[in-house]
């Protein structure tokens, strides 16, 4: 039987032919079809990947040098753009887009041998932390499936809980990584923003968007964000910074020894107390290896939910304005010759409601009169997150907290309000609104049965430092 461990052990098998990409293909396409009902994968290209399978095997038999990711089978969110391919953002608005070009990610992974093998459902426009907002149904997390797998990126995540596919390719604009990584017991990585191209990825909030990966192995997520990242023509927002070999450096570089957590993050009433109780234990053991582990004050946390919402929502509705009907999108058959109810029927029935409140949301904030009140103070507060990040990173190397407040929650638990679900976000969003790198890496098991993880984050830029703390963590618990 097939078998998968990591992408070094994976290529090993290949070349002492052990095993054929067309195999691992066959693998997953049944491992799929035996999980249907997870609801992960909206659409699986099984002859296409079966096809790229067959022709990567026949050129390693002829010698050809394998790429970083040959025959590497991996899901794609359905936010990302591939070439000839549909892609809906999980929204009826673009049921039936097809993608006249490939994002640079996925570019890059196609480009390193990489089978794309389905596109993985998600929330809608990738608004939620549930997946209970996709237009095509909720993903159910593959360890309860009475429980949510988090979003907004759940189908990429489950995928790499039931093994659906070896590397899934998701999107977080303020936790979307991070949060079903947690649920689902992965890892989940948001690198910097910038750090990779948000070329053909499906805008939500375009300042905080940025393309992440899960993995079973951190070693895994190295070596992709290593294909993924770099300088792109196509994207002025992406850093033109010299991309390290995070796959090396994480096996050579000592893990970073100062760390700081946010002493609010572990006095919040939302927070679960068997996963405060944890996490605690688990900074004493890291003081006892040798680490530096100091509380500092942080007196922002409560800010932190109103000022992301604030700030997306209103990038957002700018963003989705696009989607009309006219240019393209769904259109409404019942408009009457009117343009303004043509806009106003084709939007409605197009989006759902979580989607539409966003860009309600948004344009409150935006209206005049209201802009300094909320826009522009939500942007003050961002900078002075930025100042606190910079201060606090100039002493310490490593920044912990928990990554999601509970574990996964029942499937329509926090739908009465949508303030509970923001909540959801209250240790994620800080990443994504000062751009630096975070990962959720799942370190424990709560007493219900449930994983939850360790949300680890580093200087702007610092991959390489995250990745090593991470990959010295995951070896700890093994």
């Amino acid at each position: 039987m097939f078998r998968f461990q990591s992408i070094k052990d994976y290529h090993t098998t290949l070349i002492a032919e052990q095993v054929t990409c067309i195999q691992a293909v066959e693998f997953y396409l049944n491992q799929i079809k035996q999980h249907q009902n997870l609801n992960a994968f909206l659409e699986i290209f099984s002859e296409e990947a079966m096809a790229t399978a067959n022709a990567l095997d026949a050129a390693r038999k002829q010698g050809a040098p394998l790429g970083k990711l040959h025959g590497v089978v991996v899901g794609i969110k359905d936010v990302l753009c591939y070439k000839d391919h549909k892609v809906s953002a999980a929204s009826k608005i673009l049921e039936n887009y097809t993608a006249v070009y490939s994002a640079t990610a996925v570019q890059k992974l196609v480009d390193e041998g990489a089978i794309i093998i389905g596109r993985q459902n998600c929330d809608e426009f990738a608004m939620g932390s549930s997946n209970e907002n996709s237009a095509y149904g909720p993903v159910k997390n593959a360890l309860d499936n009475t429980r949510v797998p988090g979003g907004s990126s759940g189908g990429s995540a489950v995928s790499i809980q039931a093994q659906l596919c070896m590397i899934s390719i998701g999107s977080d604009t303020g936790g979307s990584v991070r949060q079903p990584a947690d649920f689902c017991g992965v890892i989940g990585l948001k690198p910097s923003y910038g750090r990779i191209s948000r070329y053909g990825l499906i805008a939500y909030a375009s300042s905080f968007d940025q393309i992440g990966i899960f993995s079973n192995t951190v070693a895994d997520v190295a070596i992709v964000l290593e294909v993924m990242a770099g300088a792109d023509a196509f994207d002025s927002t992406v850093s033109n910074k010299a991309v390290p070999a995070y796959s090396e450096a994480i096996h050579q570089q000592a893990a970073p020894k100062k760390i700081a957590y946010f002493k609010e993050t572990l006095e919040h009433p939302g927070l679960d107390p068997e996963i405060k109780s944890t996490i605690i234990r688990y900074l004493e053991k890291l003081k006892q290896e040798g680490y530096t582990v100091e509380a500092i004050d942080f007196s922002l946390l409560t800010y932190l939910v109103p000022t992301y919402y604030v700030l997306t929502t209103a990038e957002a509705s700018s963003n989705l304005s696009r989607f009309d009907g006219i240019k393209f999108g769904h259109r409404t058959k019942d408009a009457l010759g009117d343009l303004t109810e043509l806009y106003k029927k084709s939007r409605t029935e197009g989006f759902g409601d979580e989607v539409q409140r966003r860009i309600l949301l948004g344009t409150f904030v935006l209206s005049a009169g209201y802009f300094d009140a909320y826009f522009t103070k939500a942007q003050q507060v961002r900078q002075k997150l930025v100042d606190l990040t910079t201060k606090l990173f100039s002493t310490y190397a490593i920044l912990v907290s928990p990554t999601v407040p509970t574990t996964a929650f029942k499937l329509g638990a926090n739908n009465h309000t949508p303030t509970e679900m923001f909540l959801a976000d209250i240790y994620t969003v800080y990443a994504n609104l000062v751009g630096i790198p975070a990962i959720s890496i799942p370190l424990f098991k709560h007493s219900n049965g449930m994983p939850f993880g360790l949300q680890v984050m580093s200087s702007e830029f610092n991959e390489t430092g995250l990745l090593c703390f991470a990959e010295k963590a995951m070896s700890s618990k093994q």
